[in-house]
Order: structure tokens, then C-alpha cells, then sequence
């Protein structure tokens, strides 16, 4: 049973799905594309739902992403997605983008829906064609009882993760008990600006989809795009939210009046998505997160938190629990960020250790203690203005490298 939190008006389900929202389901199998986990899912709603997305910055997108984006454009609607992993179909040329739409087109006739209210999604190895006579036969079988399962879907979706993540979260709006819920993955080849990551999203919330958009958009900058593992920005990545009104709410929009109950539940959502992609960054043994106060404007309070974040000096010294401040300065002070050194303020957890321009005294015994933990926190104050912002990460280990040596065997 999924332990439950309260947020305000919001309940946090820890292990909720995306199929507590009403009119989802979800599963997957394998297909084959790997050699023994599963590798294909697929989420499908009883009605087309308004959806929403965000996709990632790199210029080389894979097929799959060009073909979703042009479906979703037609009505802003899709009601099905299908993902497979183990393959990204990117770098694949026009094949990979004529596998995509068979893939599309399979899975309407399933599901006996428009070609276009499919979105279709992959992530694995880059630059290989798809085994296509694998996944159209995983296709026609997957719609069956045996392969309906929410928990066969997250599996379905991951490469090198070593856990799936989750969470759903419920609220009133208009006397209407509404849900959200999301997952994700993501391991490596993670960066601000989407990453290698690919998050679900399903409310059965009724929303406009201009309003729907551009919070999502707002929240992923807040979020996914605040999180790095590597300093990789992959070709595959995306963020779809998927919308049913099922729960038969007026229409949210950002006039109305409990717009912002629902905005503080995505928020909920996608703040626990990506915190968990960088506590399972791969080979990964601590979720760092770094707080920027103090800034003279929120692009600068971000800028930091990512320079430092990102820093692999800074990652390497968590991992061996070093308190080596001196890499926390200094990533700070190449963020592109005009600083004024003799302002700043850096502790690590509650131990200050940089202060006006001068090291601090520190028991180093003490500080070593602290990054000893599952959770470390930096505190940054740039004394510098009113503004703030969050990034996460995850510390740099051998077992990084060796993942990453040997990938594609």
C-alpha cells in the first residue's frame, strides 16, 4: 500500500502510479529487444487526453521524438504511448523515423484508434535500426491481461537504472477528487536542459492544454532541468503530461480560481521524479543538492547551482567524503555568474566553510562525517539579491566509469 503525506490540500502517495488517475492502465513485456528484461510498455487512456510536452535540447533528436512532436501538433491530444527501451532509434535516418510510424501505426490498430493519438518513445543504445520484427509482434501481443501491469511498465522503461521511480499525489478541485501521477527513468547521460530521462505524467484533471504547457514548461525548469549526473545531454529525452478530464472538473485554467492547488501538485510530482534520477545516477552513492541564495536575478541563482553541480571535482570529493570547499568556490566562480568574492558564503550541511573571501574554521573530522551521508546539502549565499534556486546531483564513482566503459556490451 503506498504510504501516504500531506502537502496542504494535497496528498503525497510515495509509491503511487500512473494509474491512479482515472481511465489509465498500463504494462509492458519483452519483446526481445533485450536479452531478458523487459523492454516494451505502454500507458493508454480510456479517452483522448490533452497532453502536453517538453523535449530535449540536443540537435540530433531521435526519430521517435520528431515523430510524437508532429502527432501531438495535429490536435494537442494523444490518448496511448508506447515506449520501448534496450534501442534509441536515434542517429537512424529516415529508416529510424519509417520504424517509428510503424511502430505508431501498430499500436493504433491495437488499440483501433488514430495514428496520431499514439506518441512513441525510445531510449537505449544509440545509432542501431530497431529489430522491428521483434517489437511488431510484441505489439499485437502486449495488449494482453497478462502484460497489464503498472509495475511491468516501469520496469519496461528502464536502461541503467537501478530502480524504478513513481509517485502520484490527490486533491479537491471543484468538489472533485482529482489525481496525478508520474514516472520516469533516468540514470546517465543526464544534464540540465533534458536530459537522458523520459518522464510520464497522467492526471484526470480537466486542463486547458496552452495552460497545461506552459506550466509544465515553468516546472521544468524548476525540475528536470535543474538535475545532472554527467554533464550529458542525451537525444532522446522527454516529458509528456497526459490530461483525460475524467474527474469531471470545471476546465482548469490559469484563471481559475484552485489553478494553483493543481500547479503545487505537478510541481509535487516532477520535484520527486528528478530528485530520484540523480539519487540513481548511475554508479551514484548520495544525492547531493545545492540551494543558491542570495542572487541578483533567479537565471544567476541557477547558473550556479548547476556550475557547482555539475562540477566533477565537486562530485568526486562527496564520494570521498572530502571537504574540499575549494572546488565549491571555484565552480561557482567560472558559472559565468559575476560574483563578488568577498560576498559569498558556502557551508557544507550546517558546517560553514568559506566565508567573505576566507576559509572558515572547520573540524574536518566532523565535515568528512557529515558527507558520509545518503544526503548532502551545500548552501550557497551570493549576498548578492533576493533571488534562489535548487539543483541536484549525485556524486562521481568508479563504478561510473565502468558502466559507462562497456555500454553497448
Amino acid at each position: 500500500m503506498a504510504q501516504a503525506t500531506s502537502t496542504n490540500e494535497i496528498v503525497v502517495l510515495e509509491d503511487g502510479s500512473i494509474t491512479l488517475p482515472q481511465g489509465y492502465k498500463a504494462g509492458g513485456m519483452h519483446c526481445g529487444i533485450k536479452r531478458k528484461r523487459l523492454d516494451l510498455g505502454y500507458i493508454v487512456s480510456e479517452v483522448p487526453a490533452t497532453v502536453a510536452g517538453v523535449y530535449t535540447t540536443n540537435i540530433f533528436q531521435a526519430a521517435p521524438l520528431l515523430v510524437t512532436q508532429e502527432s501531438i501538433a495535429k490536435e494537442n491530444k494523444t490518448q496511448a504511448i508506447l515506449v520501448n527501451s534496450g534501442n534509441a532509434n536515434a542517429c537512424t535516418g529516415e529508416q529510424g523515423i519509417a520504424d517509428a510510424l510503424v511502430m505508431q501505426k501498430e499500436f493504433a490498430n491495437e488499440l483501433g484508434i488514430q495514428e496520431h493519438l499514439v506518441s512513441v518513445t525510445s531510449t537505449g543504445v544509440i545509432g542501431e535500426l530497431l529489430p522491428m520484427e521483434k517489437i511488431k509482434t510484441g505489439i499485437k501481443q502486449i495488449l494482453q491481461s497478462e502484460f497489464e501491469l503498472e509495475e511491468n511498465f516501469k520496469q519496461a522503461i528502464l536502461t541503467t537504472d537501478t530502480c524504478t521511480k513513481q509517485l502520484a499525489v490527490k486533491f479537491e478541485i471543484d468538489g472533485k477528487i482529482v489525481s496525478i501521477g508520474g514516472t520516469s527513468k533516468g540514470s546517465g547521460m543526464i544534464h540540465p536542459n533534458m536530459a537522458t530521462m523520459l518522464g510520464f505524467v497522467t492526471t484526470d484533471a480537466n486542463v486547458a492544454h496552452d495552460d497545461l504547457l506552459n506550466a509544465l514548461r515553468e516546472i521544468t525548469n524548476t525540475t528536470f532541468n535543474m538535475i545532472t549526473v554527467d554533464g550529458d545531454t542525451s537525444t532522446n529525452d522527454m516529458v509528456l503530461v497526459m490530461a483525460n478530464g475524467l474527474a469531471e472538473n470545471n476546465q482548469l485554467t490559469k484563471d481559475h480560481p484552485e489553478w494553483s492547488i493543481f500547479k503545487q501538485g505537478l510541481q509535487i510530482v516532477c520535484e520527486s521524479l528528478a530528485k530520484k534520477i540523480a539519487r540513481d545516477g548511475e554508479g551514484a552513492t548520495k544525492l547531493v543538492e545545492v540551494q543558491v541564495d542570495g542572487a541578483f536575478s533567479l537565471e544567476a541563482a541557477r547558473a550556479v547551482g548547476k556550475s557547482i553541480i555539475s562540477s566533477n571535482l565537486v562530485k568526486t570529493a562527496i564520494y570521498g567524503t572530502d571537504p574540499n570547499w575549494g572546488r565549491i568556490v571555484t565552480a561557482a566562480g567560472y558559472s559565468g555568474v559575476p560574483i563578488e568574492p568577498n560576498l559569498l558564503a558556502v557551508s557544507i550541511g550546517e558546517y560553514k566553510v568559506f566565508e567573505k573571501g576566507l576559509p572558515c574554521p572547520i573540524v574536518e573530522e566532523e565535515v568528512k562525517g557529515y558527507l558520509e551521508n545518503e544526503n548532502v546539502v551545500i548552501y550557497v549565499n551570493l549576498n548578492q539579491g533576493d533571488y534562489s534556486a535548487t539543483a541536484w546531483g549525485c556524486d562521481l564513482t568508479y563504478d561510473y566509469v565502468k558502466i559507462n566503459a562497456s555500454y553497448r556490451t
